[in-house]
């Protein structure tokens, strides 16, 4: 069994929710079945809202960079991450670990494009349209990709932080959703941590969310077994 590294802190729910969903996956008769876990539960990584969309912070790179060293020293033989805005800072952490990096992003195009054949909605921050983290992934693919509203979206995740997985955060990303359906996306990969934590409490008519956090998580398990 392969140990993983978790890059986490971003945030603190959402790494929880994915080592949960890790112990979840794993069809388990004693302890030393389940998957080996080293997590830097580093909350204070700068702020992907401050660095990308208003543009006062400093950049997570170097101290994602740091947790990677720290990761891999300890024993980590892969690294995963599942703050899907923070993939932008990607190359600052291959470059410091001699691991692999099993990208969310990588991973949730593929999934997507094996179970549609339209375009690809990507829930997410509007930092992710942004910087276009899934654009060219899902462009190579010769996928269109279709945001949604930006302002709508980071109030969802902006509760959520506040306040937890509300009912209230789940209507108002059912209606993120809903308003990306109908550009066109009937497919829609979750590619946010926030998001992760609403969808048991959220329905939208016709259209298949793919949620990335789940996505890895089955890598996680195949990648520590193989």
């Amino acid at each position: 069994m392969r140990t993983i590294g978790v890059l986490g802190g971003m945030g603190p729910e959402a790494t929880i929710a994915l080592m949960a969903r890790v112990v979840a996956a794993v069809d388990a008769s004693d302890d030393a079945d389940h998957i080996p876990l080293i997590v830097d539960q580093n909350t204070q990584v700068p702020s992907r809202i401050k660095a990308l969309i208003e543009g006062t912070g400093e950049s997570p790179g170097p101290v994602l960079g740091e947790m990677a060293a720290r990761l891999e020293a300890a024993g980590a033989e892969a690294l995963v991450m599942a703050c899907n805005t923070a993939h932008h800072y990607a190359d600052a952490i291959t470059s410091r670990a001699g691991i692999p990096f099993l990208n969310i992003v990588d991973l949730s195009v593929r999934a997507a494009v094996a179970r549609s054949d339209g375009a690809i909605g990507v829930l997410a921050s509007p930092a992710v349209a942004q910087v276009g983290l899934y654009d060219d992934v899902v462009q190579a693919a010769g996928r269109e990709i279709l945001h949604p509203d930006g302002d709508a979206a980071l109030a969802v995740i902006k509760a959520v932080k506040a306040e937890g997985p509300t009912a209230d955060a789940a209507r108002a990303l059912e209606a993120v959703a809903q308003g990306l359906a109908e550009k066109g996306a009937a497919t829609q990969i979750v590619a946010c941590t926030e998001y992760s934590l609403l969808l048991e409490q959220i329905y939208v008519p016709d259209v298949t969310l793919i949620d990335a956090m789940d996505v890895l998580v089955d890598e996680i398990v195949a990648f520590a077994k193989g």
